[in-house]
């Protein structure tokens, strides 16, 4: 007599087969599994974006008031020069000597090269006045414009002497609206 192949097996009380169900997951399970996740990662994204962004707006409106701050130093320093017409005059390398009215060392070097956080920086519309023959700036004008306006940042940035941040919401520097501090 011959004797047949069960395709079930009794473990513990318990019959298992090719219908029983394997450890793990389904297919299905993994496909929902992944499409929260994706939507979460849709929520998540944008919301990233933006505090980028945010982050760049304030780190931009300190770095006015930074070169502001060094701007009246710089101009208490070399009074016979007044302001700085520039970043690199406000910045410098300690390493390469004492400062002076060309490396002055009052901004850290990654302001001075007029790029930080997603934004350019630059001291514009220096105005000034001869005074026995020596060049003294008496105005400027700073400004934070967003390297990729939407993306780096939604505004712009500018001041002059006075210290009062203005903006233009638009990313130029057409700035008209004062800043709330």
């Amino acid at each position: 007599m011959k004797s047949k192949i069960s395709l079930c097996s009794s473990r513990g009380g318990r019959t298992t087969g090719r219908g029983a169900r394997a450890n793990g997951f389904t297919l299905m399970e993994l496909l929902i599994v992944m499409a929260i996740i994706a939507i979460l990662m849709l929520i998540a994204i944008p919301t990233v974006g933006s505090l980028k962004k945010k982050a760049n707006d304030l780190s931009a409106i300190q770095s006015i008031h930074t070169i502001i701050n060094s701007e009246n130093m710089y101009e208490s320093t070399y009074p016979t020069n007044g302001f700085a017409c520039s970043l690199t005059a406000l910045g410098g390398d300690p390493k390469s000597g004492p400062p002076s009215a060309t490396s002055a060392q009052l901004i850290q070097p990654d302001l001075a090269s007029g790029l930080k956080s997603g934004y350019i920086f630059s001291v514009t519309n220096c105005s000034k006045i001869n005074a026995g023959g020596t060049d003294r700036i008496t105005g400027f004008t700073v400004t934070a414009i967003p390297q990729t306006v939407g993306s780096t940042g939604d505004r712009a940035f500018c001041s002059d002497q006075s210290g009062i941040i203005k903006f233009d919401p638009a990313g130029g520097t057409n700035c008209t609206q004062t800043l709330g501090q």
